[in-house]
C-alpha cells in the first residue's frame, strides 16, 4: 500500500479489517468489516430501494447490496438483492467484480492529505481487534439505524465499528470521508472570496485544491471535537442513529 493505492492481495486480510471496492468507475467506495473466514459485515441500503437521501443521489453516491438478481444465487450468501441495513456476505459478493482495499487508520496529516480521494484513511485510531468484530456482531443482529448517503452511510458503519466515534451535532457530514471530500470540493469551487486574490489558472488551481485539503483535513474524524466514543449497547436505543441530535441526547445521558 501507499499514497496511490491502498490495494491488497485476499491472503494479507485479518479479521478486523475495515476494507472497500470501488463502485460505479471509481464515483464511490463501498465499505464493510472483514470478520474471516472469507466474510464481510456491510450496511447497505437494499438493491433498488431509495432509503438514503430519498433522491437520485443515492443512485450515485451511496452503496447498495450485491446485484445478482438475473444470475444463479451464491451459495454462500443467498439472493441479498433485496435486503438492506447490516448484512454478511463472502467477499466475492461484497467486492462485486472489483478489487480489494484497506482503509488505513492512524495515518499522519502529511499522508492523508497526499491521499487526495476521501473515503481511503483517517487520522483516527483504532480499537483493538475484539471491539472491532464484537461492534459488527452487534449492529449484524440489532442494525444500524436508517441509511443516509450524508450520514449513515456503509463508511461511517465501518468508522464506528473501528472506533466507536459518533458525530452529536449537526453542523457537518457524518463519518465519511467520501461524503467530506464531495463538501469539500464544493466549497473549493462556489466560496471564499480568496479564489479572488488571484486571476492567473495556477493561482486558482492552487487556492481551490488548498481549500479542498483543509475542509477534508478538519472534516476528518480523528481530529474532529464534536464526536464521542459511543457503547454499541446504546445504539438500539436510538432508530436514527445518523442523526447527531439523537447522538446528542444519548451522550448527555451517559
Amino acid at each position: 500500500m501507499g499514497v496511490f493505492s491502498n490495494k491488497i492481495e485476499r491472503q494479507q486480510l485479518k479479521p478486523g479489517d475495515h476494507i472497500y471496492s470501488w463502485r460505479q468507475a471509481y464515483i464511490y467506495a463501498h465499505h464493510g468489516i472483514y470478520v474471516g473466514d472469507g466474510m464481510v459485515l456491510h450496511f447497505t441500503r437494499g438493491g433498488g430501494q431509495e432509503i438514503g437521501t430519498g433522491t437520485v443521489l443515492d443512485r450515485f453516491l451511496c452503496s447498495s447490496s450485491p446485484s445478482n438478481a438475473t444470475e444463479t444465487p451464491c451459495l454462500k450468501c443467498g439472493d441479498q438483492n433485496k435486503t438492506d441495513g447490516v448484512i454478511s456476505s463472502c467477499l466475492d459478493c461484497f467486492l462485486s467484480g472489483d478489487n480489494l482495499y484497506l482503509f488505513e487508520y492512524a495515518v499522519s496529516p502529511a499522508y492523508f492529505l497526499a491521499k487526495a480521494r476521501g473515503g481511503t484513511c483517517t487520522l483516527a485510531v483504532s480499537d483493538p481487534t475484539e471491539d472491532v468484530l464484537r461492534r459488527a456482531s452487534f449492529l449484524l443482529e440489532n442494525g444500524f439505524g436508517g441509511y443516509n448517503v450524508f450520514n449513515n452511510n456503509c463508511e461511517d458503519f465501518a468508522i464506528y465499528c473501528k472506533t466507536g466515534l459518533l458525530i452529536f451535532t449537526s453542523i457537518s457530514v457524518g463519518r465519511s470521508g467520501q461524503a467530506a471530500s464531495c463538501l469539500a470540493a464544493a466549497s473549493a469551487v462556489v466560496s471564499t472570496p480568496l479564489r479572488f486574490m488571484t486571476t492567473s489558472f495556477s493561482g486558482l488551481a492552487a487556492v481551490g485544491y488548498g481549500m479542498y485539503c483543509m475542509s477534508r483535513l478538519v472534516s476528518d474524524i480523528g481530529v474532529r471535537r464534536d464526536v464521542s466514543k459511543v457503547p454499541v449497547e446504546r445504539l438500539i436505543a436510538s432508530p436514527d442513529i445518523g442523526q447527531p441530535e439523537k447522538t446528542a441526547e444519548m451522550i448527555k445521558e451517559d
